[in-house]
């Protein structure tokens, strides 16, 4: 299957893709078939979303959320044992709203939380505001903060889709923002940035039924540089995003090894496998043979256990698992000369991300060490870094997600591959958390901090998507 206007092989580094003279549609006719329910390429209506039988509104299966802050069902009561610091119990995993998903792959979970409507807690920081990390270079933190107990319902995300939605109005505003000399960059700004990946996407169908052109080779032959790959990444379905992102990181020459951590480390079950599907579809490739010919040793079968979307999920915590496991990680590392990686590989793999939580208070209680010092003491290099990442969504996912953006602006120049990343791919799941946690953990908001790293209308439109 293709995606109007994404070529099977990926857009190497912007800006300046395709080569002049060449076409914008890609793959040739036929060459991937299309999964039930893609929309015709140029066609301007999607099919309409199935009636019943799935959960949420729009009628498509929701993908598996990620856990809500705040902790999992069955932690240790308040005043029971002793918790791992920067835990804290809470309300449990949300429940993903309804909303019709991309036809042929799922949206990004939305997610509600428990605990009524009002703004989100965070309680108290770090001592200085700011926390250590793995990237690049140092320790990754021991904790994060405690993640809120009471959420906002409905989604943490700062992009929603927008009321009274007309695709045929905005592929208008679009077309009168490129025609003619000059480009009206902000009426460009104003569309994208406040509607929702699935409204984009009807967005570049109706454009193309309207004036017979691709929306994407438009908006590439009016922009250039960060502000290219930014708009790009926004009208790429998420699902081919992630794929996309993947591939990218692994061809050519070298591997960036942090790319392949942040997305299958961090995804659902659902996610991956969707993440699985496509890049097969798109690129022609299995991606789990790729990661073997680009990475190696116990970094390799990490995220080989990684892509098979096996981890359990189960809401439920069993204590008695949890004191196991972590004498087994005890006994893998700290407890023996030398490490069993294969132990550690297994249990964090496997086990639920509560699960995984109530591991970790387990066996700071144990040990008289967190988990996090253990692993920076037994390994080192990408497979720490992925374990860790684990951990540490285990722990509180945005804040993972805050440190990532903070490292990618740090310092002397910008990530800006990542920085576009995590911006968009977090923009409709929990962005708004990202940017509170962010305030927490380095004293200053993320929006700040983007104004002084970035410029222009990147700096217009990053800033738009996250609130600012």
């Amino acid at each position: 299957m293709s995606y109007p206007g994404y070529p099977p092989t990926g857009y190497p580094a912007f800006p300046g893709y395709p080569p002049a003279g060449q076409d914008s549609s890609f793959p040739p006719a036929g060459q991937y078939p299309y999964p039930t329910g893609f929309p015709p390429m140029g066609g301007g209506a999607y099919p309409p979303a199935p009636s019943g039988g799935f959960p949420g509104a729009g009628g498509y299966p929701a993908p598996g959320g990620y856990p809500a802050p705040g902790g999992y069902p069955g932690a240790p009561p308040p005043g029971g044992a002793p918790s791992y610091p920067g835990a804290s119990p809470g309300q449990g995993f949300g429940v993903p709203p309804g909303g019709a998903g991309f036809a042929g792959y799922p949206q990004p979970p939305s997610q509600s939380y428990g605990g009524g409507p009002g703004q989100i807690q965070i309680p108290g920081g770090f001592p200085g505001g700011q926390v250590p990390s793995q990237y690049p270079g140092g320790q990754a933190p021991a904790h994060y903060p405690n993640q809120p107990a009471a959420m906002t319902q409905g989604t943490q995300g700062t992009i929603r889709p927008a009321a009274n939605f007309d695709a045929v109005k905005d592929a208008e505003v679009l077309r009168k923002a490129m025609k003619g000399f000059g480009t009206d960059e902000q009426a460009i700004i104003d569309v994208v940035s406040n509607r929702s990946n699935d409204q984009r996407q009807k967005i570049k169908a109706a454009f193309k039924t309207m004036y017979g052109k691709d929306l994407i080779k438009d908006l590439k032959s009016e922009l250039s540089g960060n502000m290219e790959e930014l708009i790009l990444a926004l009208f790429m379905p998420p699902t081919y995003y992630d794929a996309w992102s993947l591939r990218n990181a692994m061809k050519g020459a070298g591997t960036q090894e942090r790319v392949l951590i942040e997305i299958l480390c961090t995804r659902s079950n659902q996610e991956i496998r969707d993440i699985v599907n496509c890049y097969r579809s798109e690129f022609g490739r299995e991606i789990e043979k790729d990661i073997r010919s680009d990475t190696s040793g116990h970094f390799e079968r990490l995220l080989v256990s990684m892509c098979q979307g096996n981890r359990d999920e189960n809401q439920n915590v069993n204590h008695q698992m949890a004191q196991e496991d972590a004498q087994r990680l005890y006994q893998a590392g700290e407890g023996k000369l030398g490490t069993d990686e294969s132990c550690f590989n297994m249990v964090l793999a496997t086990r639920s991300f509560p699960q995984l939580r109530a591991t970790m208070e387990a066996y700071a209680r144990m040990a008289n060490r967190d988990l996090f010092s253990s692993i920076g003491r037994e390994f080192s290099g990408n497979v720490e870094n992925g374990l860790k990442t684990i951990l540490q969504c285990a722990q509180n996912r945005p804040a993972f997600f805050a440190e990532r953006l903070y490292y990618s602006m740090k310092g002397a120049g910008t990530d800006d591959s990542s920085l576009v990343r995590i911006i968009v791919t977090r923009s409709e799941i929990d962005l708004a958390q990202v940017k509170q946690v962010f305030a927490q953990m380095y004293q200053k908001t993320l929006g700040t901090m983007i104004s002084s790293d970035t410029s222009g209308d990147y700096r217009r439109l990053l800033l738009a998507i996250v609130g600012q």
